[in-house]
């Protein structure tokens, strides 16, 4: 179990006993003979740690003093409050402040370990997004994500923000492809402006002149000169989404742009020199778009000198606690309101689910929650019944019937995938199975003895 806890206590039997009994229970803890080791220790290990137990009244250092420290360090381990009956009122002031539960001394090893527990549990996600920040370093400024994908991601984005090289953003609808674009944009130092259009939002029979510009004698109703987007967004970053709907007519004159760094407006007999970078995104396959004769093969690979791919959110749940916490701040923000937090039993539910609507579903359906939540956290009946219903459940269920799974095989993918949506806690992941600890302890085990790697 690698949960680290720290015991901040003067009483060297309870200091003992303390560590005893949650070293047996499989805890990797620490011990503070007093307040300032435990301040000496945080100094050094803030990030490293999961739980802290604390005394009251301490020599020197006092245990509501510790815990201040901690909230500013924005540490999101869990403080337990162990006090005598002298000072209860003290260590319910303690809660008041942001620890999570006191104990009364004297107390036993059952009612210690069952705090604990239910500690870590409830912390859980918020100390995984806790950790996820730490390591994603570098973040471009407007994309949220830390998972192993989204850091492949974001070093092309700092690489391909150095030069002027057309991009070609592909991803499904919802993964932020507007985002990336402005990433780039913002990282390469570029003087001009991000300019964005959606190709699939300009009628046919106007893009060009959206694009290009005209004269003022260009067609009927045209009474003056005005500039296309490539022209304002000189200096800058014109950024084309939906590539895959510009019109087939279009598209060479797109391609000379590209080539020629120039531009002709509708009606002009001249060119105009332009200095600008394009950034292309499409959630199409162009290769079969080319391939079905409705896009330029000659265009698709002047566009495609840097290819970016934005991974669906299914494939980086790893990502789900971080734009949860994202969208709950802009949501906060935006309404003028306290933050409103999510109970694990919801952040699991929200992490198996596979989001076909990538990250805007995931926003659309925290708005909605938030919007419903009673009070201010947010359970799992605030979430929409497809999100309620169509977890990780339904994949497996899919992964059954194409590969055959028996009934054996498919129990074992639950508990597993189970066990990882509880981030390996026991008594969790057994009360979701409706089991009780014992056979979920049997069933591993089982597992381990099968396959030497088995590994959660």
């Amino acid at each position: 179990m690698n949960v680290k806890i720290l015991i901040a206590e003067d009483d060297p039997d309870l200091r003992d006993l303390l560590q005893d009994d949650l070293e047996d229970a499989g805890y990797n803890v620490a011990v503070a003979i007093d307040g300032r080791a435990a301040l000496a220790f945080l100094e050094k290990e803030n990030e490293l740690l999961d739980l802290l137990i604390t005394d009251v009244r301490m020599p020197g250092v006092t245990g509501d003093r510790i815990l201040s420290v901690m909230r500013e360090k924005r540490s999101e381990a869990p403080v337990i409050v162990i006090t005598a009956f002298g000072s209860v009122e003290q260590a319910v002031e303690m809660v008041k402040a942001g620890a999570f539960q006191y104990l009364t001394k004297p107390f036993d090893s059952d009612e210690l370990l069952k705090t604990v527990e239910k500690a870590l549990v409830e912390s859980a996600p918020y100390r995984e997004q806790s950790r996820l920040r730490r390591e994603s370093p570098s973040t471009p400024a407007r994309i949220v994500g830390a998972s192993r994908p989204m850091q492949e991601l974001f070093k092309l984005i700092r690489r391909s923000a150095r030069g002027i090289s057309t991009v070609l953003v592909t991803g499904e609808s919802g993964t932020g492809k507007e985002l990336v674009a402005r990433s780039i944009h913002d990282m390469s130092g570029r003087p001009g402006g991000f300019v964005p259009v959606n190709c699939a939002a300009i009628p046919a029979d106007l893009i060009e002149s959206e694009l290009f510009g005209h004269t003022g004698q260009a067609f009927t109703g045209a009474k003056q000169s005005r500039a296309g987007l490539f022209e304002s967004a000189d200096g800058g970053t014109l950024f084309l989404d939906e590539i895959g709907e510009l019109p087939l007519p279009l598209q060479p004159k797109l391609l000379r742009v590209l080539q020629e760094g120039t531009v002709r407006r509708v009606g002009a007999d001249k060119e105009k020199p332009i200095d600008l970078r394009i950034i292309a995104a499409t959630n199409r396959d162009l290769e079969k778009e080319v391939s079905e004769g409705r896009f330029r093969e000659d265009l698709y690979w002047r566009l495609n000198v840097i290819h970016l791919h934005i991974p669906p959110l299914r494939e980086r749940p790893f990502d789900i606690p971080l734009l949860v916490e994202h969208f709950l701040s802009k949501l906060a923000l935006r309404n003028d309101a306290p933050i409103v937090t999510v109970t694990p039993e919801t952040l699991a539910i929200l992490t198996a689910y596979s989001w076909p609507g990538n990250a805007r579903e995931l926003e659309n359906a925290i708005e909605r929650a938030v919007a419903l939540a009673e009070g201010s956290t947010i359970n799992p009946e605030d979430l929409p019944e497809r999100v309620r219903t169509g977890g990780q459940t339904t994949a497996i269920l899919a992964r059954a019937k194409s590969e055959r799974l028996t009934l054996r095989d498919l129990e074992r993918e639950y508990i597993i995938e189970t066990m990882r949506i509880t981030k390996g806690n026991k008594s969790r992941a057994a009360e979701i199975l409706g089991f009780d600890r014992r056979t979920l302890h049997r069933k591993l085990d089982e597992y381990r003895a099968e396959d030497p790697n088995f590994d959660l």
